[in-house]
């Protein structure tokens, strides 16, 4: 598994973890053993640890570029996208924020809905400006 497939990975992990409302560490680990994530394993276990300990930030953050939009009323696959890139540029040092930001948006065209790539684009582009 490459990071490209680590990240889709992840976007499930958060996704699933979203949808059971289930963020804690100890229950990631059940979210991790379902996939094949071999070298990636400390990247995503890293990830899944930043989320867990982060999420009210990074939420606040995405909220406050999603203009009109709370994150109760997103689209759950594009908060998964979101937190997960919203995480690594707030927190990973070693990703590039335009790489975080061009896996989000393909993402976001694979699993979105048709305004999604504009609108993940646009919350990232924005948290890296301001940032």
């Amino acid at each position: 598994m490459n990071r490209t497939d680590a990240r889709e990975f992840m976007m499930k992990v958060f996704y699933q973890m979203d949808m059971n409302n289930d963020y804690d560490e100890l229950s990631s680990e059940k979210y991790l053993s379902e996939g094949k994530i071999g070298v990636q394993r400390e990247y995503c276990e890293r990830l899944c640890k930043l989320i867990c300990e982060n999420r009210e930030a990074i939420d606040t953050e995405i909220e406050k570029y999603s203009i009109g939009w709370s994150i109760d009323r997103m689209p759950k696959t594009d908060i998964a996208i979101l937190r997960l890139a919203a995480c690594e540029i707030s927190y990973i040092d070693d990703v590039p924020p335009a790489v975080a930001i061009n896996e989000a948006v393909d993402l976001a065209k694979k699993y979105g809905t048709d305004q999604s790539p504009k609108f993940v684009n646009a919350i990232l582009g924005n948290i890296v400006k301001e940032g």
